[in-house]
């Protein structure tokens, strides 16, 4: 049995899968999320550790665990975790959707410059990103850069505190614009650009290395026995990769989570010329290409939870039918935006609002402009020539049947849905049953495990229809982006 494990934003989800890679039990534990200031976003790392020592006892409980092989985790990337010499954690982990960094992400850009990043890293600097953090760390809060011994990544914190190891994996380390990507090592200018050495970083390997064993002191606690192996884990886009099968080249993969990610997977490494997409290592040993929005399933629960004030997030669709003719449009942009904008500032609104427009005309312009948002990406990837004609699926905004048959006309291209649709905590498991040689690698562990339950197809007027709006969508931002 295999233990997967998708470290989130709001909760961390857990599942056991056997090794035919049926799966036996999810379950969820959640955490607390701070907003000390305005496009601020922290957490403490304890409250990880915590949740996922309470989630493997609820997951193991009635099932086998002396039967458990292996862990492998999927985690929510780009924070920015800090310890000092006792590996005490210093200060909250500063998030990915935490836009403090903005004079440290221009620097970056402009001073630095956009050329060298690309040069050093393979990408260019986003507020989101990990070495913007410790720049501010640097320059705002000097005692605590001070006391740094350790810097790492929000899953690497669990397997640090399961294991003892300090590791990271490539795909996940990609995004902290510390490493070079196409060479898979530390960049020594990066480091120093940013005041720190390698002494302070984490080992890398690929996600499917075996890292470490969790120690028995952690098996005592759990109630768990057994040798248990613990493999490096991913980045959650890489591990969702993994867990809808989109490994390989040529693979796609949307998904509408929190944030909203368009992930094409390949066996070589590209860059875009405005580093509009992001270029990282994938969990299966190879490369992809991402663009992400930073906000995209949140926006719909924002204007349902907050604005609306209504949970029932299916019946509120149900009277949505004129696809393709509203003409309210919603920018998505809540927490800034990342790709292809890389706008920290700018913020979200509707436009288009007139005496007639009707509730629903305003719950169809959320859920039509995270799919624009996304399309956006997709324009970048096809201006380099690599066509996507499919795609798979998943996150909690996939759920919705109506939310689906709107980005598979917005953006011109057939999904498909798979059977299990646990994303990064699938992708976990898959990756620590392939360290644990359940498989000889992820292609083929994939390719025996995922599978295709349900396809939605383009319609051809609905995309032409489609087409117009997104031309009149791709002209809002340029025309905001002045006001903030």
């Amino acid at each position: 049995m295999y233990i997967g494990v998708d470290l989130g934003t709001s909760a961390v989800k857990l599942l056991a899968m056997d090794s035919d890679g049926k799966i036996l039990k999810t379950v969820s534990v959640e955490y607390p999320i701070s907003f000390p200031k305005s496009g601020w976003s922290e957490q403490n790392p304890e409250d990880w550790y915590d949740g996922a020592k309470k989630g493997i006892k609820l997951l193991l409980d009635g099932l086998d665990d002396t039967v458990v092989e292996g862990i492998g985790i999927g985690g929510q990337m780009h924070g920015l975790v800090i310890l000092d010499e006792n590996d005490n954690v210093i200060r909250p982990a500063i998030l990915w959707n935490d836009g403090r960094t903005t004079a440290e992400t221009d620097y970056l850009n402009n001073v630095i410059g956009k050329d060298k990043l690309s040069e050093y890293t393979g990408n260019i600097a986003f507020a989101g990103f990990t070495a913007p953090k410790v720049l501010w760390v640097k320059n705002n809060e000097p005692d605590n850069f001070a006391k740094i011994k350790k810097i790492m990544l929000p899953k690497d914190y669990i397997v640090y505190k399961f294991t003892g190891s300090y590791v990271s994996d490539y795909s996940d380390a990609s995004g902290m614009l510390l490493m070079d990507v196409k060479n898979k090592c530390w960049s020594k200018e990066m480091l120093d650009i940013c005041g720190i050495s390698d002494i302070e970083m984490p080992e890398l390997h690929e996600s499917f290395d075996v890292v470490g064993e969790v120690k028995a002191e952690i098996k005592e606690e759990l109630g768990i026995s057994g040798d248990i192996k613990v493999v490096a884990g991913a980045g959650d886009n890489a591990a969702a990769a993994v867990g809808t099968g989109t490994v390989g080249e040529g693979g796609c993969n949307l998904s509408l989570g929190t944030s909203g990610t368009l992930f094409i997977s390949s066996e070589r490494f590209s860059v875009d010329d405005k580093n509009s997409l992001h270029s990282f290592a994938h969990a299966d040993g190879g490369f992809h290409l991402m663009g992400c929005m930073l906000s995209a399933a949140s926006c719909n629960k924002w204007w349902m939870d907050e604005i609306l004030r209504d949970k029932d997030y299916a019946g509120s669709q149900t009277g949505i039918d004129k696809l393709g003719e509203n003409n309210v449009f919603f920018l998505p942009y809540l927490m800034g935006e990342r790709s292809p904008h890389n706008d920290p500032l700018v913020r979200a609104g509707f436009i288009g609002m007139s005496m007639d427009t009707t509730r629903e005309d305003m719950i169809q312009s959320v859920l039509e402009g995270v799919a624009f948002g996304l399309r956006d990406s997709l324009e970048v990837a096809r201006s380099l020539g690599i066509k996507i004609e499919v795609s798979n699926i998943c996150g909690g905004g996939a759920k919705s049947p109506l939310w689906r048959r709107i980005i598979a006309n917005i953006m011109n291209i057939r999904l498909e849905i798979q059977e299990n649709d646990e994303g990064p905590a699938l992708g976990g498991a898959i990756l620590a049953a392939v360290g644990c040689g359940r498989f000889k690698d992820v292609k083929e562990a994939a390719d025996s495990i995922v599978k295709v339950v349900e396809t939605v197809e383009p319609e051809e007027e609905l995309v032409k229809k489609y087409e117009e709006k997104y031309q009149q969508f791709r002209k809002l931002y340029p025309a905001v982006k002045g006001l903030f």
